[in-house]
Formats: C-alpha cells, sequence, structure tokens
C-alpha cells in the first residue's frame, strides 16, 4: 500500500515498513522516527546507517548483533529506540522487519 510521507509516495505494508529502499530518503526516515516519537541525533543517524549498511550487505540483523558489532551498545539502543530498538529502527532505516523480530 502506499503511503505519503515527507511529500513523497512510498510503498509500505501493513506493519509500516517500507518494502522499496530505493524509495528511502533522511527526511523519510525523520518523519517515521517522528511517528515513533523519536527525535533523531547523531547518535541514531550512526544505528541507521549501520543497519542499512547490514542489509545492503545481505547480513542478518539480531539485537544481539547489533549490540554487538553495531555502533552503540545493546543498553543504548534500548535509550536510542525504546519499546523495541530493532523493530523501530528497521523501520526508520526503510528495511523489511528483521525475522529475529516478531
Amino acid at each position: 500500500m502506499d503511503k505519503e510521507l515527507a511529500g513523497a509516495m512510498i510503498s509500505v505494508n501493513e506493519e509500516g515498513y517500507l518494502t522499496d529502499l530505493s524509495q528511502w530518503t533522511r527526511e523519510i526516515g525523520i518523519e517515521i522516527a517522528r511517528e515513533e516519537g523519536i527525535e533523531m541525533t547523531d547518535q541514531h543517524w550512526s544505528v541507521i546507517d549501520y543497519i542499512q549498511d547490514q542489509y545492503r550487505n545481505s547480513a542478518s540483523l539480531s539485537l544481539r548483533s547489533l549490540g554487538k558489532r553495531g555502533p552503540v551498545s545493546i543498553k543504548e539502543l534500548y535509550q536510542l529506540f525504546p519499546d523495541g530498538p530493532l523493530k523501530k529502527s528497521s523501520r526508520i532505516a526503510g528495511i523489511p522487519k528483521p525475522a529475529s523480530c516478531i
């Protein structure tokens, strides 16, 4: 289904995840973050950049792998993206919901 964000029409699934990463822009990420109640900072963007890089390299994402190899610890992920850090950060990053998220 289509949704308008940051002045652009994007394709999303029923859970609000983009279905085409090529439609993602930083402005769209900011709008999605606002929907999640998150004010983006440089630390948030470092996580988003890391997640997108991992996705583009076909790496599987989990909270544990993100906390071990990512730019911040698991504790920091929960502070940056409360109530579901991997789900929220993935949605903001414009990638499909990771298989490890239920």
